[in-house]
């Protein structure tokens, strides 16, 4: 499984898997856009690259999710393939290249405002990592 939805009162929960960080931060990237677009109506048209960085797994996970929510916002993009780098040293950098396109007002499920800090956690289990994720909406 790469990830899950969670019942979360007027919010969107997921939990996402992944058995390195590569997979999680790919698979946090999927479950965001399955929540909020209909993936199965897009097209791929183009990629989109994004890059952040932090200073430990949480907040780069945390910065990935809202460049997919900047993009989402502004460029009415959503993605259907993801793959990501992961380079650790002084600090965590994750690049991502993301093949989808622009979604229209049909294919939306629910409009994302923010990536919230409540409950945002990383841990390292005995299968790789674990996230949980609550996004405003």
């Amino acid at each position: 499984m790469k990830y899950r939805f969670v019942d979360h009162t007027a919010d969107i929960a997921f939990e996402v898997y992944g058995s390195d960080l590569k997979e999680l931060f790919e698979n946090a990237a999927l479950a965001f856009y399955d929540a909020f677009v209909d993936t199965s109506k897009l097209k791929t048209e183009r990629e989109a690259e994004v890059e952040c960085e932090g200073e430990d797994v949480e907040i780069t996970l945390y910065r990935w999710l809202n460049e997919l929510l900047y993009l989402f916002d502004t460029e009415f993009f959503a993605a259907k393939t993801v793959r990501v780098e992961i380079e650790k040293g002084s600090a965590i950098k994750a690049r991502g290249k993301l093949g989808g396109g622009k979604f229209n007002a049909e294919m939306v499920k629910v409009e994302p405002k923010a990536i919230t800090l409540h409950k945002f956690r990383v841990e390292k289990t005995d299968n790789g990592y674990l996230a949980f994720v609550v996004v405003d909406i």
